[in-house]
């Protein structure tokens, strides 16, 4: 079953916008070379706030991808960003799943 990180950020300096292009040119390549990849996105949800949400294959994956990202933060953005709380579930609805297309022989 796929399952979902959801993690929520306080900004302590700098806009959401630096917040993107960070994610953008280091948290991307970083998720998408990771095993598990589905999907990572960023939003923010108030003026100081964001939510990263990202998809994975497996709990174990999602739960590795959580502590990468906390790595990549410690190290990267801690002054700029910090995480308030961080939620991993098992996706019980995943419309964006589909089942790959049947090879033709």
């Amino acid at each position: 079953m796929r399952c979902t990180r959801v993690a929520l950020y306080d900004i302590k300096s700098g806009t959401f916008d630096e917040v993107v292009t960070q994610a953008k040119a280091e948290m991307v390549p970083l998720f998408k070379g990771s095993d598990g990849f589905v999907s990572y996105g960023v939003a923010q949800v108030d003026k100081n706030a964001f939510v990263s949400i990202s998809t994975w294959e497996t709990r174990a994956q999602a739960d590795t991808a959580a502590t990468k990202a906390a790595d990549w933060v410690k190290a990267n953005s801690e002054d700029r960003f910090t995480l308030r709380i961080n939620y991993v579930g098992d996706l019980a609805i995943d419309t964006g799943h589909r089942e790959p297309a049947p090879v033709a022989h």
